[in-house]
């Protein structure tokens, strides 16, 4: 019995989804990072500490979510892996704007959100995605 494996598709996808899949690694590891502090800190108010861990563990959902489907090739996933690039633009400006060690982050994220937003609007990827077709 012989096994069908699907190929992951376009090189623009497989980027895009390995990027948004780090995007969202990243959110993920910021709200454990988050959860870990609150548990063995003494954070000033529990509450707002509780709140940011868990909503930024519930965001990094979206990211891995439309990576997951980039990967698989599944016509919804991209609208949602744009999104993410259009809310990690700011982002980065922002950290950008606080300078530092974080204008390094600031540089690779804008990068990152810029080619996986290339990758998405080309019609190719449309194409591999089955946008567009009827």
């Amino acid at each position: 019995m012989e096994t069908q494996t699907r190929a992951p598709g376009p090189r623009r996808i497989v980027a895009a989804a390995v990027l948004t899949g780090v995007e969202g690694l990243i959110v993920a590891a910021f709200g454990i990072v988050s959860l870990v502090m609150l548990i063995t800190g003494r954070p000033d108010g529990m509450t707002q500490a509780a709140t940011l861990a868990v909503t930024v563990l519930a965001l990094s959902a979206l990211p891995l979510a439309a990576a997951r489907g980039l990967w698989l090739r599944r016509r919804w996933s991209r609208g949602p892996a744009m999104i993410v690039q259009l809310i990690a633009l700011p982002v980065a400006w922002q950290m950008a704007q606080n300078g530092g060690g974080l204008l390094a982050a600031a540089v690779a994220l804008a990068l990152a959100a810029l080619t996986v937003l290339a990758a998405l609007v080309n019609p190719k990827t449309a194409e591999a995605l089955g946008i567009g077709q009827r």
